[in-house]
C-alpha cells in the first residue's frame, strides 16, 4: 500500500523543487556527519597528545624533547616548540651586516610573536569544518521550511482544481510538508549540538597550546628549564 507521508512519496510525487530541497538537505546531513566524525576523532588524537607536552619537559636537552613527540607531522605542540626553536636560531643568527626588520625587536618580543604566530596557526586548523556545522545549524531549518510551504501550496492547489477538501486530494502534499519539516530539524539539530561540543573542545586545546607556548617563551627568554605544570 502506497503511504502518502513516505519518503517514497516525497520523491515520486514531488516536483523539480520538491526534490531539489530534498537533495539538498540530504547532501548537508552527509557532509555534517562527515565533519563531526572527522573532528571528534581528531579531537581525541589530540587530547591523546597532551601527555606528551608534559613529558617532553622531563627531557634532558630540547632535541631530544622534540623527538620524544609522536605523529610529529600533525602534533600541534611538536610544531609550536620545533617553530620555537626555530625563531630562536633565526633571531640570534642575525649580524650587523644583515639586519632584517626583526631586529627592531628584542628577544622576548620576537619569541613571544613568533610562539603566537604558531599557536594561531594550530587553531586555525581546528576550526575546520566549524564555518559549515554553523551556517547548516542555522539555515537548514529554514530550508526545511520552504519545502513545507511548498507542500501547503500544493495542498492548496490540489483543493482548487478538485473543489473539495478531500483527504485523498491533499494527503500527498501534506506528507511531503511534514517530512521535509522533520528533514530540515533532522539536519539543524545535529549540526548545532555538534558545533557547539567541537566548539567547546577547541577551546580546551586551545587553552593548553597557550600554556605549552608560555613555558616555551620563559624556557627561551630565561634559559631555565621549565617545570612541567609550573
Amino acid at each position: 500500500m502506497n503511504n502518502p507521508f513516505g519518503l517514497m512519496n516525497l520523491w515520486m510525487a514531488g516536483d523539480a523543487v520538491t526534490r531539489f530541497v530534498a537533495i539538498l538537505l540530504l547532501v548537508s546531513s552527509i557532509i555534517t556527519w562527515v565533519i563531526l566524525i572527522s573532528r571528534l576523532w581528531n579531537i581525541k588524537t589530540l587530547r591523546a597528545l597532551k601527555p606528551e607536552a608534559e613529558q617532553f619537559w622531563r627531557a634532558s636537552t630540547f632535541a631530544q624533547g622534540l623527538a620524544g613527540f609522536s605523529d610529529q607531522a600533525n602534533n600541534p605542540y611538536f610544531q609550536i616548540a620545533k617553530e620555537a626553536m626555530s625563531a630562536s636560531e633565526h633571531h640570534q643568527s642575525q649580524t650587523s651586516s644583515r639586519r632584517e626588520l626583526l631586529q627592531a625587536l628584542n628577544y622576548s618580543e620576537w619569541m613571544s610573536r613568533s610562539i603566537k604566530n604558531s599557536i594561531d596557526t594550530c587553531s586555525a586548523l581546528l576550526q575546520k569544518g566549524q564555518t559549515f556545522l554553523g551556517s547548516t545549524g542555522s539555515t537548514a531549518p529554514f530550508v526545511g521550511l520552504f519545502g513545507t510551504v511548498w507542500g501547503i501550496y500544493h495542498a492548496l492547489v490540489a483543493i482548487s482544481s478538485s473543489g473539495s477538501a478531500q483527504i485523498d486530494q491533499v494527503a500527498g502534499p501534506i506528507g511531503e510538508a511534514l517530512i521535509m519539516t522533520a528533514i530540515g530539524l533532522a539536519v539543524a539539530i545535529p549540526a548545532v549540538l555538534g558545533f557547539n561540543a567541537i566548539n567547546r573542545a577547541n577551546k580546551l586545546i586551545v587553552a593548553d597550546l597557550n600554556r605549552f607556548g608560555n613555558d616555551l617563551l620563559a624556557y627561551f627568554v630565561t634559559g631555565a628549564r621549565v617545570e612541567a605544570g609550573a
